[in-house]
């Protein structure tokens, strides 16, 4: 397969976000990883600080770049030349939101959206509840990649 784009905040990137990534790489010649920027969002980490995670954490794969997009992910998708969408889902909960967004997109620009389970060891970790356990002074260790934990204690 060719160019694939995983799309997401990533505040913080997570274990979860690493092995979607880690598997995207294997199964396509190009994957980006996308981080949406929303200034009307308030986020715990800027966008520059969000890209250089991502950067240092897909660095050891040769066919993975960071990215970032504002506005429609479609139209980040037709500039970049990508033909397929990749979402790593969760729950069936994540399923249920995710196909009705793939059929949009589909139907507005022809761009497929493929899914990929999340690993059982994975399939609770989100950013947001790792930036609640974190604010609380809980332990999240386990699930962020090691420069990411780092950034993250600094920040709180």
């Amino acid at each position: 397969m060719a160019k694939a784009v995983f799309p997401g905040t990533f505040d913080p990137p997570t274990v979860g976000h690493l092995d979607i990534i880690t598997r995207a790489a294997a199964a396509f010649d190009e994957v980006i990883v996308a981080a949406g920027i929303n200034q009307s969002k308030n986020r715990l980490f800027s966008p520059e600080e969000r890209l250089e995670m991502l950067t240092e954490l897909t660095a050891p794969f040769g066919n993975v770049r960071v990215g970032s997009f504002e506005g429609l992910l479609v139209d980040y998708c037709r500039a970049e030349g990508a033909g397929v969408i990749l979402k790593g889902l969760r729950s069936a909960a994540d399923y249920d939101y995710e196909l009705q967004m793939a059929q949009l997109n589909h139907a507005m620009t022809g761009v497929d959206t493929m899914f990929l389970p999340t690993r059982s060891e994975n399939s609770f970790v989100s950013s947001s509840w790792v930036k609640e356990i974190a604010k609380l002074g809980g332990d999240v260790v386990a699930f962020v990649p090691p420069p990411v934990h780092a950034r993250l204690l600094d920040k709180l």
